[in-house]
């Protein structure tokens, strides 16, 4: 499981507590909320509108129900997602307006202090570390944003997002020592700098709120003095805020994802955060131990290819619901409510204000329950899928004069529009929805679809549709006390998604139709709209009063004026063409790992004698120092050569080394395999893996040695050790070889060690390690291979045994048009079995390791357009294959697939992906 932060169980030791009285209120702007002279709490309203770098000043604060901003309370949905996991600028645009598309007001963000900081002193914020562009483009994709710097975020990135550099420091995370404190705030100095520019208080961005995280009352004392000091004014998220930060854990499908999320709201939550909004790639070497696949979250509602995945309907139903029925700011608890099924458990919550009221219902069982709920005085039989969750309301004000007696689906959003009232609620596919309106007079309905049946009885107006797969339900209402057309929307899951709601300077919108809604502009009489189409879709808006006329991502639309209200197209919008993908051929091979061999040159290599370490990780007695960290080798693999006085007689290596998950060692003795290594349980899990190689010498090597002019009194032994991640929990911990011991003979060895070169100044110091293809530029654009055995691809999986390292390259073309937004992904799959590993460099650019271990599964890479170049440019493609001696020297088989299409996207700038360095 991920670590929340340093700390996490001192931090749950402060939860509910007002830590030193650093409580969240107040933004420094030296307004309190309600403004002075008030009285009572805030009441419940229509909430603040889109956030955006307004050059105004706004007051910030909070009482115990919600946020509230210049006095209007905000229910916060915040999704997560990492701008490091995403390296290419232009798509952080493209994932922050889906989030808002698909309900979200915030995105919250955490900083990998590594991914900016490649040794001490040393700071970037360029290029995929711009965090001012990020901020910039979330202003203007009209999203609060929540800031997490750290120092440690945990997130299952290497060392918790601390730099490799640090454990050779003496610095002890999560402590005030000043060792620590020192590099801790010339850290913060840097993102406060940056963050202090975008604050929503100051109207130069949309940046809401910081979190705080500190071990203890020391830390966080520290932390928000710290923080003050750089300017920072938004108020500070940490253990003892007045307001819970609810972030529900990973959910694996999208009942869960109900589940969790209704469960925060049954506390009378007002701050949530999804975890994960975006999942992305951890590319590189940014994967802690606990994720070690490229692939950070899966789950995630916007999965690593950027497209919808099925937990994201809940959030999306969810997040417009918080976002246009202001009820929901301000829940407390009301009288409890017991279904008449046990199974069925119930909360119920009341607004004091509107006298709206919230009935969350939970089916914990492996079955359907079908149970009767009091609501509204009135026993409503409801049906709950197996462990699922349902939100019903009663209460809820529907517009001008109307009000919802109760109903057996969930409210997604109530909204005015021109002339209409419109109120959508959402439920499963198949399901028999029971809508009862407060009609005091006998009402007007229309059937705008046929599933719409309804019925008046005794005040109310009985509505009941059978909800259908990916089909909206529309009844028009008119008369009842109320001079406005009211419309109501039935909707399964995946109609839900099909309803985009969006706010202008001059109004709301409600379009219906496409996978996607980017932006409406409305421009005289004319709605501009702007978004994706995967199939043909039909094409509705709800507008202001005066829109006549509709354009769909610049184009005319032909529409007609609907019995709905609403402006229809007359024509589909079209769908997305397909996209093909070449093969990828005309392969080049070359094997590598010449610092196996016994005559080479390791002049220029650091000697590893060192004799105390800042490691967690004891030195053994008597033994030099041989952890990677100590000698400035953070990421990726690190070769060690010892050279061996008095190796007459030598039977046996035992090689005891440290790594991540995945690790990987491989031995040679005088140029000869001795074998490869895997520490036992080493393919997941947390923390660290330790394990000693027994590697003995081959018969043919011992009578070599025997048969030489010394007697084989010298030697040179020679160790690649794929170090992988340092861990969350203990990041000083060791990584590469610890100690050596050596059977009939007692040599005396001098050890020396290389890692990777310097960090590459654009892909950051996480993108590779030490081997020798990586020092001398293989991986990058425009190297030269012409002199490379050419291979063909029917022969990658065959290619023969060797324990090394086998590189391979191919470059390839893409041509997708500039009006399509086409998602790629690499296929590797039918690794051998044995300890094998695949290393990813697309443009230069580490895409992540590809460890089929024994199991041989495939992996997909998703690569990410703006490093992949679409627009018929051309694509180096580089793989670096370990193996140990048993299995194949090639990948496997490679292809290209799709991911996802659709027609719209955003512009994409291609990422700056520089080839070898001359000189």
């Amino acid at each position: 499981m991920e670590l929340s932060g340093i700390g996490r169980r001192a931090f749950s030791a402060l939860a509910g507590t007002t830590v030193l009285g650093l409580a969240l209120g107040g933004s420094g702007s030296g307004a309190a909320l309600p403004p002075a002279g008030a009285s009572g709490p805030v009441p419940t309203g229509p909430p603040p509108g889109p956030p955006a770098a307004d050059g105004r000043r706004h007051r910030v604060a909070l009482d115990r129900h919600s946020l509230l901003v210049d006095g209007r309370r905000l229910a916060l949905w915040s999704g997560e997602m990492h701008p490091f996991r995403l390296p290419s600028p232009s798509l952080w645009r493209d994932v922050l307006q889906k989030m808002r598309a698909y309900g979200h007001n915030a995105v919250s963000i955490r900083l990998a202090w590594n991914q900016h900081s490649p040794a001490p002193g040393a700071y970037d914020f360029t290029g995929v570390r711009d965090l001012d562009l990020f901020l910039r483009t979330a202003a203007e994709c009209h999203l609060y944003v929540v800031v997490h710097p750290g120092p440690f975020i945990g997130a299952d990135v290497d060392a918790g997002g601390l730099p490799g550099w640090l454990a050779a420091t003496g610095a002890r995370p999560g402590t005030t020592e000043p060792a620590h404190l020192r590099h801790a705030d010339e850290w913060l100095r840097r993102v406060n700098a940056v963050v202090a520019r975008h604050q929503f208080t100051r109207g130069t961005g949309t940046v809401l709120l910081y979190r705080a995280d500190a071990p203890d009352r020391a830390g966080l004392t520290h932390l928000h003095e710290r923080v003050r000091a750089d300017g920072i004014d938004v108020p500070l998220l940490h253990a003892g805020t007045t307001l819970a930060w609810d972030r529900a854990e990973r959910t694996r499908d999208a009942a869960e994802a109900r589940r969790a999320h209704l469960a925060d709201l049954a506390r009378g939550s007002t701050l949530h955060n999804v975890h994960t909004a975006f999942g992305g790639t951890s590319w590189g070497w940014l994967p802690a131990p606990t994720a070690p696949s490229p692939t950070y979250d899966p789950s995630a509602a916007l999965d690593e290819a950027r497209r919808p995945t099925p937990e994201l309907a809940p959030l999306h139903q969810l997040g417009h619901l918080l976002r246009h029925v202001p009820d929901f700011t301000r829940l407390d608890e009301a009288a409890e409510v017991r279904a008449a099924d046990t199974r069925l458990r119930v909360r119920h919550l009341a607004n004091p204000d509107t006298g709206a009221h919230a009935y969350v219902l939970r089916n914990d069982s492996a079955t359907a329950v079908t149970s009767t709920v009091p609501m509204d005085g009135t026993d409503v039989e409801v049906t709950v899928p197996a462990r699922d969750a349902k939100l019903l309301a009663t209460g809820l004000r529907l517009g001008e004069g109307r009000r919802l007696a109760h109903a057996t689906v969930q409210p997604m959003l109530s909204l005015s529009v021109g002339g209409v009232d419109v109120a959508a609620f959402v439920g499963r596919a198949g399901e028999m929805a029971h809508l009862v309106i407060d009609c005091p007079s006998e009402p007007w309905p229309t059937r705008l679809d046929e599933e719409a049946a309804w019925a008046y009885d005794h005040g109310k107006l009985h509505v009941t549709v059978r909800l259908k797969e990916d089909r909206l339900t529309r009844l028009r209402v008119r008369g009842a006390d109320s001079d406005r057309t009211l419309l109501l929307l039935l909707a399964d899951d995946a109609a839900s998604l099909r309803l985009w709601p969006y706010e202008t300077p001059s109004g709301r919108v409600l379009v219906r139709g496409p996978e996607l809604l980017r932006e409406a502009v409305l421009d005289g009489d004319t709605i501009r709209l702007t978004g994706d189409t995967v199939g043909e879709r039909e094409l509705e808006v709800w507008a202001p009063r005066g829109i006549t006329r509709l354009t769909w991502n610049g184009r005319a639309v032909q529409g007609s004026l609907g019995r709905a209200r609403s402006l229809m197209a007359v024509w589909p919008l079209p769908g997305v063409p397909e996209v093909p993908l070449p093969e990828l051929d005309g392969w080049r091979r070359r094997a590598e790992n010449p610092e196996s061999a016994p005559d080479y040159g390791d002049s220029g290599w650091t000697v590893a004698d060192r004799r105390t370490s800042h490691s967690t990780t004891p030195v053994p007695a008597g033994r030099p120092v041989l952890f990677a960290d100590d000698y400035g080798h953070h990421y990726g693999d690190v070769w060690y050569r010892a050279r061996l006085t008095g190796a007459a007689g030598l039977e046996s290596v035992s090689l005891s080394y440290a790594t991540g998950a995945r690790g990987l060692l491989l031995a040679w003795l005088d140029g000869e395999p001795l074998g490869g290594h895997r520490p036992a349980g080493g393919d997941d899990g947390t923390g660290t893996w330790t394990a000693t190689a027994g590697l003995d010498l081959p018969a043919g090597l011992r009578a070599t040695r025997r048969a030489r002019a010394d007697g084989g009194d010298s030697a040179v032994l020679a160790v690649l050790v794929r170090r992988t991640q340092h861990a969350q929990d203990d990041p000083g911990a060791a990584r590469g070889l610890v100690s050596a011991d050596f059977e009939g003979a007692a040599p005396e060895v001098r050890w020396r060690i290389r890692g990777s070169v310097a960090p590459d100044p654009v892909r950051g110091p996480l993108n590779h390690g030490g081997l020798y293809g990586e020092r001398h530029g293989w991986h990058l654009p425009g190297h030269d291979d012409g002199d490379w055995e050419p291979v063909s691809r029917a022969d990658l999986p065959r290619a023969d045994p060797r324990q090394g390292v086998t590189w391979y390259r191919t470059t390839f073309r893409l041509d997708v048009p500039p009006e399509v937004d086409a998602s790629v992904g690499l296929v590797v799959e039918g690794a051998p079995a044995g300890d094998h590993r695949v290393q990813v460099f697309l443009n230069g650019w580490n895409m992540g390791e590809h460890a089929p271990g024994r199991t041989g599964a495939a992996h997909t890479f998703v690569l990410p357009n703006g490093i992949l170049r679409t627009r018929a440019a051309a694509n180096t493609l580089a793989l670096a294959v370990l193996s140990d001696g048993e299995s194949a020297s090639g990948p496997g088989a490679v292809r290209l697939v799709p991911l996802g299409r659709a027609a719209g996207g955003v512009p994409v700038e291609p990422v700056p992906s520089p080839g070898r360095r001359r000189g």
